[in-house]
């Protein structure tokens, strides 16, 4: 049976790390501050979140995939995780330590909040682990720059202020990743469109099959699949591509293999 260590809370991460609980609901953890202690319960195959939790990946030895395939360095990325999600181990050397920083807040936190109806706008909390955000030097000097915020405010007395601060620099940080993904879209041209390309022959090859009579207009899911990404992940690169959604895109080929039947029967 696999064995996952389940976060029902941010003092339940804080806990495993042996790292002192300033705020119930939210935690920003340097690693560089967790002694021997704080691993003592690194011998799991992963962690079963039941709160947010985003981590910027500095070490290297814990190899990541990108796509489906193996990222070309395995430091400098932010992985995703939002309540009842659960991140496995790929692989990992047995003296790994991990560097970098987490940030753990409870959905608790946003209540009441305008971020709490923001946050189904941050697809990339249903990106899979294979798909981490990969950031440039500037922008993990930005990164670390909200970081600092949220971690001064964690170390003040709570007051009146606290939550809305620490809140919009939640938000704040987020906002930025939301930038950051679409420059990753860019940047990595080449591979998706080698990804659009494989998803236009798989859908020429649906519609000359006859998978459309047996089981009707494919979903986004099904290409997401034979694509190796998860279906947010996907959906989110054929709109920056196409400027419409995978969905939109699946309909247009439908009329367009339409058109093409019938102008076939017309013609013969």
């Amino acid at each position: 049976m696999d064995n996952f260590l389940n976060i029902n809370s941010v003092a339940d991460y804080c806990s495993i790390r042996n790292q002192e609980v300033l705020h119930p609901l939210v935690s920003l953890i340097d690693f560089e501050n967790v002694n021997e202690e704080g691993y003592v319960n690194k011998k799991h195959d992963g962690f079963h979140f039941k709160c947010y939790a985003i981590f910027l990946k500095d070490a290297k030895g814990c190899k990541i995939k990108y796509g489906g395939k193996p990222y070309d360095y395995d430091d400098g990325t932010l992985v995703f995780i939002s309540p009842n999600q659960t991140i496995e181990y790929g692989g990992y050397k047995p003296d790994f330590v991990p560097k970098g920083y987490a940030l753990l807040f409870h959905p608790d936190l946003l209540l009441g909040t305008d971020l709490a109806r923001k946050m189904n706008q941050y697809c990339f909390f249903s990106y899979s682990t294979n798909e981490a955000l990969h950031l440039s030097t500037k922008e993990r000097k930005v990164i670390l720059s909200v970081f600092d915020k949220i971690q001064f405010e964690l170390e003040q007395n709570l007051d009146k202020h606290s939550k809305k601060l620490i809140v919009a620099n939640i938000e704040l940080f987020l906002d930025y990743c939301l930038r950051f993904y679409d420059r990753q879209f860019l940047t990595r041209e080449f591979v998706n469109q080698s990804s659009l390309e494989k998803f236009d022959m798989l859908l020429s090859d649906y519609f000359a099959s006859d998978k459309p009579q047996k089981h009707g207009l494919p979903t986004v899911g099904y290409f997401a699949d034979h694509l190796h990404l998860s279906s947010n992940y996907f959906g989110d690169l054929v709109k920056k591509e196409t400027g419409i959604s995978a969905q939109e895109y699946i309909q247009t080929k439908l009329v367009q293999v339409a058109k093409e039947k019938v102008l076939n029967l017309i013609s013969q």
